[in-house]
């Protein structure tokens, strides 16, 4: 008998940061931004009033952003953030690559997205609110040079179709 597919849940992933080991570092309730899009570069012939020719262009990327309880200043995570956002550019910051692995029941990566040279542009913490009882959230957000995702087929997901 065939193998049954189920779609992944998106709640089940975890991110890393190449050169980041700091315990916590890694735990985020919300990943955003996983796109890439293909740029449209339109082109206007002369005496062709119907239509204008469209042509792939470049790539553009969107921003990492990434959520989680707000983590306390001596985490590596934090120490990057901080030193890259708050630079004065006298010297080259660090990027680093960064891993967004949708995860199966087992654990084992469904998926990955790697986001290449990458490095934080924003941190900002969710409004504190003494009527509300919430979990204080930091949001930090990336830019990165390029991403790549795994291929479904490197991951052994075409087997459960053949």
């Amino acid at each position: 008998m065939g193998i049954t597919y189920y779609p992944p849940v998106s709640f089940y992933f975890e991110v890393k940061f190449v050169g980041i080991k700091t315990s916590g570092d890694t735990s985020f309730a919300e990943a955003d931004g996983l796109e890439t899009e293909l740029g449209l570069m339109e082109i206007k012939e002369g005496g062709e009033n119907r239509f204008s020719h469209r042509l792939p262009d470049r790539a553009s990327n969107g921003k990492l952003t990434l959520k989680r309880g707000v983590m306390l200043a001596g985490s590596d995570l934090a120490k990057w953030c901080k030193t890259t956002i708050e630079s004065d550019f006298s010297a080259a910051f660090t990027t680093r690559d960064i891993n967004v692995s949708l995860l199966d029941e087992d654990g084992n990566p469904l998926l990955v997205w790697t986001f290449c040279n990458a490095w934080p542009v924003k941190w900002s913490v969710a409004g504190l609110n003494a009527q509300k009882n919430e979990i204080a959230l930091e949001t930090l957000e990336f830019c990165y040079a390029y991403s790549t995702r795994e291929k479904e087929s490197d991951m052994g997901l075409n087997d459960l179709f053949n």
